[in-house]
C-alpha cells in the first residue's frame, strides 16, 4: 500500500506569522505519521504543499496513492485555504483521511459553526460576531467574555486580555483581533470551569478515547483560566508549564454528557474519521461546546495520541486504525482500492523532487 501524507509547509511565507509555530508543527506531524506507517508492506511519504504552489496536484496525480492522509491546515500561511484541499481530492478521485471540505470549512468558521450546533440543540456559548469597532458597542452579552479570531484555530490569537468584563477592554480585543488577524472577531459568553477535550475515533461506530483535561497552575492564579497561544505553543512560557493536559476525572454521568455532547457536535457538522470537541464545563455541569476540531493535530505527544495511549493504542495503531477508519468509510473495505487513471506508485529517486518534506521546530503536547 503506498500513502501520501500532504503537509502545508507555508510558515515562513509570511514576515509577521502569529501562527507560525502552529503552521509548522504540521511538518513534523507528517514525519511522525510516515515513520508510524511505513512497515508491513506500507509505504508512506510526506508531500508538501510549499507556500501559495499547487504542483503537488500533479504530482498526486502521478503517484495515485492508495491513500492521502490529509494534514494540511492551511494554504499561503491563510487557514481558509484548509477546505480547498479536500476538493482538490475528491476531483483527483482520491481517497483521504479526515473531513470533507464543507465540515473543515464549518469548523474554521466558527460562527456558522455556532450556528449548526444551535440549530441541531448542542449546548454552545452566547456569541455575537463583530466585524467593526462599532459592533463591539452594540454586543449585549452577560459578562465575562471572550474574544477571539472568527476564523482561526490552535489558539491563535487568544492571550489573557481575550477574557473581558467590561466595555473598554472588549472594543480593545476586538480593535485586536480585527487589525491583528484581518477578519471578524467572535465574542462569546465565557464559560468559568473545566476545559474538557472529547477525542473521537471511527464513523459507525464513533467511539470516544478517553478524555483529557487542561490542569491550570499557578501561571492562571487570578488570570483566565483559558489555552492561550503561548499555553500552547511556547515552551518556555509559564502558561505552558502550568497548563498540562491530563486525565479527566469526572463522574459517570458527568463522562457520559460530556461524550454525548461531543457526539452531536461532531455529526452536526458532519465530521468523520477522527477529531476532538472542546468542551468547557461549568459549574453546574453544563457542557458548552467551544470548538470542533476535525481532522485534529495527531503529533505523538499531543492530546490526541496520548488519549489513544491511554486506551491502549500505542502511536503505530493508531496511525494504523486512522488509515483503516478512511478506507472502510471510502471503500467499505480497508483493503479494497479503486484505482484511478493511473496506477498507484512510489515517487523513485529520478521522481523525488515531487516529494517535499521537512522538519518542523516546535510542538505543545497537549
Amino acid at each position: 500500500m503506498h500513502i501520501i501524507l500532504l503537509h502545508n509547509r507555508d510558515h515562513d511565507l509570511l514576515e509577521d506569522d502569529p501562527g507560525r509555530e502552529a503552521r509548522e508543527d504540521v511538518v513534523r506531524v507528517a514525519e511522525s505519521l510516515a515513520h508510524a506507517l511505513s512497515r508491513d508492506g506500507v509505504v508512506a511519504e510526506p508531500l508538501a504543499i510549499e507556500g501559495d504552489r499547487l504542483d503537488f496536484v500533479e504530482a498526486l496525480r502521478f503517484l495515485q496513492p492508495d491513500l492521502v492522509v490529509n494534514l494540511c491546515e492551511s494554504l499561503a500561511a491563510d487557514s481558509r485555504g484548509e477546505m480547498a484541499v479536500p476538493c482538490l481530492l475528491d476531483a483527483l478521485g482520491l481517497p483521504y483521511t479526515g473531513s470533507s471540505a464543507l465540515s473543515l470549512g464549518l469548523a474554521l468558521h466558527k460562527p456558522k459553526a455556532k450556528d449548526v450546533l444551535r440549530a441541531h440543540g448542542v449546548s454552545t456559548p452566547a456569541s455575537f460576531v463583530v466585524r467593526k469597532r462599532e459592533d463591539a458597542l452594540a454586543v449585549d452579552l452577560p459578562w465575562p467574555l471572550i474574544v477571539k479570531p472568527a476564523r482561526e484555530d490552535a489558539s491563535v490569537g487568544m492571550d489573557f486580555d481575550s477574557v473581558v468584563t467590561e466595555r473598554s477592554a472588549l472594543v480593545r480585543a476586538c480593535e485586536s483581533v480585527l487589525r491583528t488577524f484581518h477578519q471578524p472577531a467572535l465574542v462569546e459568553q465565557f464559560i468559568p470551569g473545566r476545559e474538557v477535550y472529547v477525542p473521537l475515533l471511527g464513523n459507525s461506530p464513533r467511539q470516544a478515547l478517553p478524555l483529557t483535561e487542561i490542569h491550570f497552575g499557578r501561571a492562571f492564579d487570578d488570570r483566565p483560566n483559558i489555552v492561550s497561544y503561548r499555553a500552547k505553543w511556547e515552551a518556555e512560557s509559564p502558561e505552558y508549564r502550568d497548563s498540562p493536559t491530563g486525565p479527566c476525572r469526572l463522574d459517570a454521568v458527568q463522562e457520559a454528557r460530556c461524550i454525548q455532547t461531543a457526539l452531536e457536535a461532531f455529526a452536526a457538522l458532519d465530521c468523520q474519521d477522527y477529531g476532538r470537541v472542546d468542551l468547557r464545563v461549568s459549574p453546574e455541569g453544563v457542557p458548552y461546546v467551544i470548538d470542533i476540531n476535525p481532522n485534529c493535530d495527531l503529533h505523538p505527544g499531543a492530546g490526541f495520541a496520548k488519549a489513544a495511549q491511554a486506551a491502549g493504542m500505542d502511536y503505530a495503531a493508531l496511525a494504523s486504525r486512522i488509515v483503516e477508519v478512511a478506507l472502510e468509510r471510502t471503500h467499505g473495505n480497508p483493503h479494497a482500492r479503486k484505482k484511478g487513471p493511473g496506477t498507484a506508485r512510489r515517487a523513485d529517486p529520478a521522481n523525488r523532487n515531487l516529494l517535499a518534506g521537512g522538519a518542523g521546530l516546535r510542538h505543545r503536547a497537549g
